[in-house]
């Protein structure tokens, strides 16, 4: 298995920033924006349970009516492409089941054999005291797929910016997603930085290791 080294790692890591301000006319490519996309698919999540949606959003007018509820800035517009993180809003048996009748069919494993697992994210997410904030535990879940974007995409060298400053419930009324069970925790927008954001050459600020970092 091919490995970069951890000199590249942290060049790429040091490179990235959250973008402001994109190139409107550099566009991220089929086979790189295919590459992102399984990113989001092979993100980890609890459970492997995958309580979200990734909503690309490509169409230019539903980007023009994004933007002011987003604060009006122009990430929504100017970027390659916008992502919206929808999490799922209730966790139901059924949606166990299915997660569980896919582990059989790609593990060739007996579903008996997946009762135990079925039934502890029933008892947890379902019917256990988690059930009552189970949409924030999903919003977690969404998190998880953000961080791992932004690091992939560093890795690819495409620019990207996470994006909370919006109105979700706008959101989720301008692309329907209440009615399909799901709701907006934030937008991460990707292309390539325009030559002129001052902010890709700005210092980074963050605390030092030593202050962040507690071993014991």
């Amino acid at each position: 298995m091919e490995t970069i080294s951890t000199k590249t790692l942290l060049e790429r890591l040091h490179w990235r920033y959250s973008t402001k301000k994109f190139d409107p006319s550099a566009k991220i490519t089929a086979a790189v924006w295919s590459a992102i996309e399984q990113v989001l698919v092979l993100s980890p999540s609890s459970y492997g349970l995958q309580p979200y949606r990734f909503v690309v959003v490509a169409d230019p007018e539903l980007r023009k009516k994004l933007r002011p509820v987003s604060w009006d800035q122009p990430q929504i517009t100017d970027a390659s492409h916008l992502v919206v993180f929808a999490r799922k809003l209730a966790i139901t048996e059924a949606d166990v089941e299915r997660f569980i009748n896919l582990i059989s069919e790609t593990r060739s494993t007996p579903r008996n054999a997946l009762q135990p697992y079925y039934d502890m994210m029933v008892g947890d997410l379902v019917k256990g005291p988690r059930s009552a904030w189970v949409k924030e535990w999903a919003a977690r879940q969404t998190y998880i797929a953000l961080g791992n974007l932004l690091t992939s995409a560093a890795l690819l060298g495409v620019d990207a910016c996470p994006i909370e400053g919006l109105d979700p419930a706008k959101y989720d009324e301008i692309l329907g997603l209440a009615a399909k069970g799901y709701g907006t925790t934030n937008v991460c927008a990707l292309g390539y930085r325009a030559g002129d954001d001052k902010y890709a050459v700005a210092k980074k600020v963050r605390f030092p290791g030593d202050e962040l970092i507690e071993h014991r």
